[in-house]
């Protein structure tokens, strides 16, 4: 059910600061803006090949990425996000394995996608996304 890795979530406190290293010393491109108001969340998406870098900043200071630059202030690493073509099929077959759900449901993300956290607690360390383009949606 997993297709492909669909994009790194990386913590910021400003976009605007972080895109210059990723615009200007890297040569690559911000394709895609977007606020996520279920996330807590503004992302910006810059594309690496088949991959996405996401860039977070948070609205809010109770949103989890928040919470992630209070003890991580140079930001970091955030989240692995793994595309899917069944996401909750992919939540049954992670819960049947023993896999702590964030999400019980999916949820709306950015992009006109669908989706839900697996936690860090019980995947290594690392906070794990799934997400799917939302029926019908162009992506």
């Amino acid at each position: 059910m997993i297709t492909n890795i669909d994009h790194l979530g990386i913590a910021v406190s400003s976009i605007d600061a972080a895109l210059g290293y990723y615009e200007k010393a890297l040569g690559l491109k911000c394709a895609h803006r977007e606020e996520v108001p279920s996330q807590k969340v503004r992302t910006a998406f810059i594309p690496c090949g088949q991959v996405n870098i996401e860039l977070l900043e948070p609205t809010s200071p109770d949103s989890t990425v928040a919470k992630f630059l209070e003890k991580n202030p140079n930001g970091g690493i955030h989240h692995i996000a793994f595309a899917t073509n069944d996401i909750t099929g992919q939540l049954a077959q992670s819960k049947d394995a023993g896999v702590r759900l964030i999400n019980e449901v999916p949820v709306d993300g950015a992009h006109e996608k669908l989706v839900a956290f697996l936690h860090p607690k019980s995947t290594f360390g690392v906070l794990t996304e799934l997400c799917m383009g939302k029926p019908g949606a162009a992506h």
